[in-house]
């Protein structure tokens, strides 16, 4: 991916936060896993991380830390669609990305909060702060974007929808 011809890696504010992680191997990793059908997990990850630290930023909020754990609260390796685990990935891949990202860099409680609990909705823990729920909300509307990209596709390759103009999704 071509950092630099994305609107955070010209954001001086945003890239003093989070630049030295992008920095690192660990992060450039994930721009080799596909995440939600057509980006990869670092793609979705800079979607989720940039878009909540906008939110946070004009709220007044902790924008650094929405940024940073933004960021890091995918940061995990293995091929979730594939990988079995005793409970479900929504609740496993938080923990997962909590203890790597903590290999990176020290967390504070508030990264932590928003990292282990990004998956509100499919888990029960609730996020403890406005910061959490930003990027919890994010996180869903980014994967809902990603996604749709996919099923656009599919929707608009079924032949007996091509004669119907109305049912193209552009």
């Amino acid at each position: 991916m071509n950092l630099e011809e994305k609107p955070w890696f010209n954001d001086a504010e945003y890239m003093s936060y989070v630049g030295h992680l992008l920095e690192m191997d660990e992060l450039k990793k994930l721009d080799g896993i596909t995440h939600h059908y057509t980006s990869t997990r670092l793609q979705h990850c800079l979607r989720v991380s940039y878009v909540s630290y906008l939110i946070a930023k004009k709220r007044g909020l902790n924008a650094k830390a929405t940024a940073r754990a933004g960021l890091l609260h995918d940061l995990f390796y293995y091929d979730w669609r594939n990988t079995k685990f005793a409970k479900s990935h929504a609740y496993v891949h938080p923990h997962i990305a909590y203890r790597n990202a903590r290999k990176l860099t020290t967390l504070s409680a508030l990264e932590k909060d928003i990292i282990i609990k990004h998956m509100f909705g499919a888990t029960i823990n609730p996020p403890r702060y406005k910061e959490s729920w930003i990027v919890t909300a994010v996180d869903k509307y980014v994967a809902t974007l990603e996604g749709s990209v996919n099923l656009k596709y599919k929707w608009n390759r079924r032949k007996h929808f091509k004669r119907l103009p109305y049912f193209s999704i552009d």
